[in-house]
């Protein structure tokens, strides 16, 4: 990557759950140090709620976030482009990094079912931090997300049966993760 801020654009069918989760966590941890795009080749009109839900459980509200159709412009104006399904209907463009993340696709699935896959959405981010954003190594506790979960999805988690205030606080780095396929 270059001096410049890097744009990673993550792309599935819907942009209703892996690719919102993914887009999540990387606002969340890599901050201001990288761009963050999320696109479908066919867009739901909402965000999947148990991925929503999920992600309250780490801290990170993704409930105001629609889905998007993928744009060439999107692909062109990104350094990385991460698929996650979405077979052909994402254009290639030389110079950019591509990568395919066969990911179970949460859309219909109870929340102990999404569980390991935000689970593995995150350690991949983890990962690619570290690739896109070397200088700044793993996502120190100081990056995590907050320490609070809105009160609207509190109360969310808490009609699904979640304890928010049980939950503890975890950071998963590069080194739990397991390499990811690049095109």
């Amino acid at each position: 990557m270059s001096d410049r801020k890097p744009t990673v654009l993550f792309v599935c069918v819907h942009n209703a759950g892996r690719s919102q989760m993914a887009a999540g966590y990387l606002r969340a941890l890599g901050g201001e140090d990288v761009e963050v795009l999320s696109a479908g080749s066919a867009p739901q009109d909402s965000i999947n709620p148990v991925a929503v839900v999920a992600m309250a459980e780490e801290g990170i509200d993704i409930a105001g976030n629609t889905p998007k159709v993928l744009t060439v412009d999107a692909v062109r104006e990104s350094d990385v482009v991460i698929t996650m399904g979405c077979g052909d209907a994402c254009p290639i463009f030389p110079g950019k990094r591509y990568e395919d993340w066969e990911l179970d696709d949460p859309a219909g699935r109870g929340i102990d079912a999404v569980r390991p896959i935000r689970d593995e959405i995150r350690r991949r981010i983890e990962v690619l931090l570290a690739e896109i954003l070397p200088a700044r190594g793993a996502a120190s506790p100081a990056a995590s997300p907050a320490d609070e979960v809105n009160p609207v999805i509190a109360e969310s988690l808490h009609e699904l049966g979640v304890d928010t205030a049980a939950a503890e606080p975890r950071l998963v780095t590069a080194a739990d993760s397991p390499r990811t396929t690049s095109w």
